[in-house]
């Protein structure tokens, strides 16, 4: 039985020779392609299972090309590899998802270790979800607190419903979880479910993403492509971010949610849609309507169905069971088998106020499996974990042992939140100060955990 599907991008032809022979030994199935536009036609015609990716190519970039499957909401698990790596290009291939970063000439044995985990974490993560849909639990919306059951009886009623449903809530508390969810308990269940990251989409190209193009319609569109929109029609759309959302597409996404057509870039013929929309934003919308930043009449039109998300710190009682969740992926991940919390080290979770929610708690939970030397997290572990991220800093950048992708995240965590403070926690004027797009910025907080100003930071 193939132990998993692999597509392996690379332009040196003897790499990709090399991989298939030894990944196909270890019962590998394996497909190779020598540049990105063989790699993204071949990803457009099948599921892969993992992929490994080349920085440096003919034709494109590897990390380029992993933000275009991110941008598409695809969750491949993603090993980047090159030959002349720099620490800018792990860091933004860790901050897009990377799983790893190999520098060549690749270890057989390296590569096969972090494919075997890789797809090990990939199939508990599956056989977690089909347990949850035997016992009624609704994705990762784990909890039975009162919030938790009222929410779930919420989505209940929303999936039942057509009308466009709008959630908010701050970043990390599992918003593209409930927009999953909606859509797998709708009779739009077997359609579709596209994600659009409005906040992740360059200003210049959201129109194409959200309609599609035709050829020739700008600078680079060869072919024709179609958009959110027409993939999602018969099923769901899930638009995260929306707060983010550029004023003059805004208009357009309101005409699109009143006539229910669209026209793709570059044409002129009208296109029938039948989608239903899950929107999400973490932004005070009301607030940003009296700023004249986001329409009061494309509210109105997302705000139908209204869902609120709980944070984490207002229902403390379900992080026991969270946190033991998350700890039996990561054991099983990393091969630490056995591993559990101590009362005091559970105590210590249990009290902290979590401002990156359910996300920050499963990245904690990740850290403690990997740095635990026992087989039990104790308070100490856990106060070394909530606390030592800046006092690591201050003692360096390198620290034997610990992986290079926790170090960069270290460091780059670091000096985004001494930017924010020195900018008096304004993300807008953070962002001019580093000479980063403010949607860029955004993207950055929302991967390392990260709270902006008044909760501004993106979440899912």
């Amino acid at each position: 039985m193939p132990r998993g599907h692999v597509l392996v991008l690379d332009d040196e032809r003897a790499i990709l020779t090399t991989l298939q022979k030894a990944l196909s030994l270890e019962g590998y199935t394996v497909d190779v392609a020598g540049g990105v536009g063989v790699a993204e036609e071949k990803l457009a015609k099948r599921s892969y299972d993992i992929a490994l990716f080349d920085v440096s190519l003919p034709d494109g970039d590897g990390v380029e090309l992993l933000q275009r499957i991110r941008v598409s909401g695809s969750e491949l698990p993603v090993v980047m590899m090159s030959g002349h790596a720099t620490v800018d290009a792990a860091v933004r291939a860790t901050r897009l998802g990377a799983i790893d970063f190999l520098e060549k000439p690749l270890s057989t044995d390296r590569l096969l270790l972090v494919l075997e985990n890789t797809l090990r974490l990939v199939r508990a993560e599956a056989e977690a979800k089909a347990l949850r849909t035997q016992t009624g639990q609704v994705g990762e919306l784990i909890g039975e607190s009162r919030a938790m059951l009222d929410l779930r009886e919420q989505i209940a009623r929303a999936a039942k419903a057509t009308a466009t449903v709008f959630v908010t809530g701050e970043r990390g508390t599992g918003k593209e979880l409930v927009a999953r969810a909606i859509h797998g308990a709708s009779k739009r269940a077997r359609g579709p479910l596209e994600k659009m990251n409005c906040a992740a989409v360059p200003s210049e190209l959201i129109e194409s993403e959200m309609f599609g193009h035709e050829a020739g319609a700008f600078t680079g569109a060869t072919k024709q492509r179609r958009g959110k929109f027409e993939r999602a029609s018969g099923g769901t759309l899930f638009l995260d971010e929306v707060g983010d959302m550029p004023l003059a597409m805004q208009a357009k996404l309101l005409r699109v949610l009143q006539e229910r057509e669209i026209e793709r870039v570059g044409g002129h013929e009208t296109i029938k849609v039948d989608v239903r929309v899950v929107a999400a934003t973490n932004r005070d919308i009301e607030a940003a309507c009296r700023e004249g930043q986001f329409r009061p009449d494309l509210y109105d039109r997302l705000n139908v169905l209204p869902l609120s998300l709980p944070p984490l710190r207002a229902r403390r009682e379900d992080v026991p069971q969270l946190a033991r969740h998350f700890l039996a992926l990561a054991t099983q991940a990393n091969d630490r088998p056995g591993m559990a919390f101590t009362d005091g080290g559970m105590g210590v979770l249990v009290a902290y106020s979590f401002p990156g929610n359910v996300r920050e708690l499963r990245n904690i939970i990740e850290r403690l499996v990997i740095l635990t030397p026992d087989e039990t997290i104790d308070e100490g572990d856990v106060k070394v974990c909530l606390g030592g991220q800046q006092a690591a800093m201050k003692g360096g950048l390198f620290r034997p042992g610990v992986p290079f992708r926790v170090l960069a995240e270290e460091a780059e965590r670091a000096i985004l939140e001494e930017a924010l403070g020195h900018h008096g926690g304004q993300m807008a004027a953070t962002a001019r100060g580093l000479g980063l797009e403010r949607s860029h910025l955004y993207k950055k907080f929302k991967a390392l955990g990260l709270r902006g100003d008044k909760g501004e930071a993106e979440d899912e």
